[in-house]
């Protein structure tokens, strides 16, 4: 059920992405980096329909990228890079939705973010640049992925400024690539957020018993002292997701309806039960 889960969202990721780059960056020149950048390039300038720019550029990567970054996450990048290379081609053939450049690197650059995004947090990529990226975060970790793709996209934007030697595409590129990479970032930091609870309960043991036998979800146990009354509790520290807090309170007050919680935001949690997004 979860290969078929992160299947499904790699074609809608590759299906974004391939939507954002034939139907509003290619046709307007617009080069925000990545194998879409080069494709574009190399549509305007010798006409190379973007789907095979695309799959003969995924080829290469994928070769160098199977060394470093195992055959299971190769797989799951060729299922993606060859939907991409199929959607790009098949949305080619569709008309262009706006010839307004503006329009065009602000939907572009958000659609093609989204789509990236989505495809990296099912454990895949869309391809090209984005395993080069993947590749140099395997030597560098403590880079953002996002930030490793506006680099390499940014060499991809200087070479359009060589070809087209257009000044405003460039900027509009910029522009398309800064909203891309903010949509990744955003998407994959959201994805990571997760919730801390602290509870302060007289009936600590009775509670943690009940969240532990009915969640996912582990308790851990402090003993603490009330300042004010002097009385002995227990605080209980649980880690959760964010759409798990409804229901972890709703549980919580059923056993003690005056409970003390308080919820704190994680950028990241690893261990048992979670994933982190890169």
């Amino acid at each position: 059920m979860k290969k078929i889960k992160s299947l499904i969202y790699t074609m809608i990721g590759t299906a974004l992405t391939g939507f954002a780059v034939s139907a509003f960056l290619t046709p307007n020149k617009i080069v925000c980096g990545g194998v879409s950048g080069i494709s574009t390039i190399l549509y305007q300038t010798l006409n190379i329909a973007p789907g095979l720019t695309f799959a003969v550029i995924n080829i290469a990567f994928l070769i160098v990228g199977i060394k470093f970054l195992g055959v299971n996450f190769t797989v799951k990048t060729l299922f993606g890079a060859g939907m991409l290379s199929l959607f790009v081609q098949l949305f080619s053939y569709f008309p262009t939705v706006t010839d307004n450049i503006f329009l065009a690197a602000f939907f572009g650059g958000t659609l093609y973010g989204l789509g990236i995004g989505i495809a990296f947090a099912s454990g895949a990529s869309t391809g090209g640049t984005d395993i080069l990226s993947r590749l140099i975060q395997y030597f560098l970790p403590q880079f953002p992925i996002g930030k490793l793709l506006l680099l390499v996209d940014g060499l991809v934007i200087i070479a359009s400024l060589i070809v087209f030697k257009d000044t405003e595409l460039v900027l509009f590129g910029v522009f398309s690539l800064f909203f891309s990479t903010f949509c990744i970032d955003w998407l994959i930091r959201k994805l990571n957020v997760s919730k801390i609870a602290f509870v302060v309960t007289e009936k600590g043991r009775e509670v943690s018993d009940y969240l532990v036998s009915t969640s996912p979800r582990g308790v851990t146990i402090i003993k603490a002292i009330g300042a004010y009354s002097s009385e002995k509790k227990r605080i209980l520290f649980c880690a959760l997701k964010e759409n798990e807090v409804p229901n972890f309170q709703d549980k919580i007050l059923s056993i003690d309806k005056d409970a003390f919680i308080v919820y704190s935001e994680s950028q990241q949690i690893q261990g048992n039960g979670f994933y982190i997004y890169r």
